[in-house]
């Protein structure tokens, strides 16, 4: 309470004197100041101008804005019952300014209280004027109606306090699990690639190993060679020391162990590490490992748009419905209705496809939504509203409210979305069979949008297939 009146004592506080206000009249600008206290500045300021915006009166008489009056006096009297607003004046007295007699008329045309003198057909003729008493009642009246709107308004305001509040503590919430979701992934990216170093060195120390037990059998054939090639030159050089007759009779064995001189040695291929193998496109490779655990997934859920009525996966790409309403921000993007998501992006152009595992469940609706769908109530699933699905209730599936005979179910819907051709296409990705077709008109962004029902499964939306194209 008061928190209110605080609010209202600062609507009913004079700019110039930062009191409440005391006979206040309005200019053409609409702000609003004690009569007196406007009559002090015009006196310094001969412009005429408006204390706040500056802005230059119309004319220089001013008059008493009376239901502005008898909200500021009615306040004065709420904070201090034993106090009259009228014992507080001095300046701002209510008196005709013509005759100085308190007035105990009012003129409806001119907006101005009078009394008896003033009551005369050169100053009021043909004006409409009434008792003091019932324009009083009048603008109490309204009055009365424009407080009811300023206490209303109010509690909006209180409402949206509270919001904003819960959304502060929500995204505290958010931080905690994004952030605990995040390591954990980086985490699981980071293994991987422990895992693939360690591989990958273990592969070249094993090649090390092999190529150098290769080496040292060929230098160990090598080492054998050389002694026994050497043995050979020692024996020749001692045939060739003989005499002419001993040469004679051992010059073919002589003949046939210089022979064997002239063979070169033989060098393995293939027996240095390959480099190429190991670093050629290191990061590539490890990438295109990378994809047996990395999925790419066309759409993602946005769990600010997600009613309480929804349980979502932690990396969002499953939603089911919920008996236990979990108490979120009623922020403007959440769905306040019914158990309703949309996609985290948005699409104003170019053609976009996803699937939707609908297996075994009896409902679902799977589609496009407006940026602008209404999210606080009901849209009845209509292509009015901003809603272009296929949806499933028990056995019955429906479009746009028309009854679709489908041969067979689908396990899974493929939606696909043609921004500037403005189509939106249904389809059974299975066999490709056709589902049903939206022609529209798009003139805002286009998002993904879901709808669990009451079925607690899984609506789930399915990865796409990762490949990798090379291009020179």
């Amino acid at each position: 309470m008061a928190e209110k009146l605080h609010v209202l004592e600062e609507i009913l506080c004079c700019s110039i004197c930062s009191e409440i206000f005391k006979d206040p009249v309005s200019l053409d600008c609409k702000h609003s100041f004690c009569v007196f206290c406007l009559s002090e500045f015009w006196a310094r300021d001969k412009r005429k101008n408006c204390p706040i915006c500056k802005r230059r009166s119309s004319t220089d008489k001013t008059h008493v804005n009376f239901a502005l009056k008898e909200i500021a006096d009615s306040f004065v009297r709420v904070m201090d019952p034993g106090k009259s607003p009228e014992g507080n004046q001095v300046k701002c007295d209510m008196v005709c300014r013509t005759h100085s007699k308190t007035p105990a008329w009012f003129c409806v045309d001119e907006d101005v209280a009078v009394c008896e003198d003033c009551q005369n057909p050169t100053q009021h003729s043909g004006h409409q004027v009434i008792r003091l008493e019932e324009a009083v009642k009048s603008f109490k009246h309204n009055v009365d109606s424009e407080l009811k709107e300023s206490r209303e308004k109010l509690g909006k305001y209180h409402e949206a306090q509270t919001t904003y509040r819960k959304m502060v503590q929500h995204t505290k919430d958010q931080l905690a699990a994004v952030e605990r979701r995040m390591k954990a992934e980086f985490e699981e990216l980071h293994r991987f690639l422990r895992d693939e170093e360690e591989a990958r060195l273990a592969a070249l120390r094993e090649e090390e190993e092999q190529k150098g037990k290769i080496l040292h059998q060929e230098l160990q054939i090598l080492q054998d060679q050389i002694q026994s090639l050497t043995d050979s030159v020692h024996h020749v050089e001692e045939e060739l020391r003989k005499d002419d007759v001993t040469f004679l009779k051992d010059y073919k064995n002589t003949k046939s162990r210089a022979q064997r001189l002239l063979q070169d040695p033989h060098l393995v291929s293939g027996a240095l590490i390959d480099e190429a193998k190991h670093l050629g496109n290191l990061k590539f490779k490890v990438w295109e490992k990378m994809l047996d655990i990395v999925h790419f997934n066309p759409v993602v859920l946005d769990p600010n748009t997600a009613s309480g009525q929804l349980q979502l996966s932690e990396d969002l790409t499953r939603v089911r419905y919920t008996n236990d309403l979990v108490e979120l921000p009623d922020n403007p993007e959440r769905f306040g209705m019914y158990s309703e998501a949309l996609g985290s992006e948005g699409f104003t152009s170019g053609t976009h496809s996803w699937d939707v595992l609908v297996k075994d469940r009896i409902h679902w609706a799977v589609g496009v939504a407006r940026r602008s769908v209404e999210r606080k109530r009901d849209t009845s699933f209509s292509a009015e509203h901003g809603l272009w699905t296929v949806r499933k209730n028990e056995s019955k599936y429906t479009a746009s409210g028309k009854t679709l005979n489908l041969k067979v179910q689908p396990e899974t819907i493929r939606v696909h979305l043609d921004y500037e051709r403005g189509v939106v296409s249904f389809y059974n990705p299975v066999d490709s069979s056709h589902i049903y077709t939206y022609r529209v008109n798009f003139t805002d962004t286009a998002f993904p949008y879901f709808y669990t029902g009451t079925d607690p499964s899984d609506l789930q939306i399915q990865p796409s297939r990762v490949c990798v194209a090379v291009s020179p």
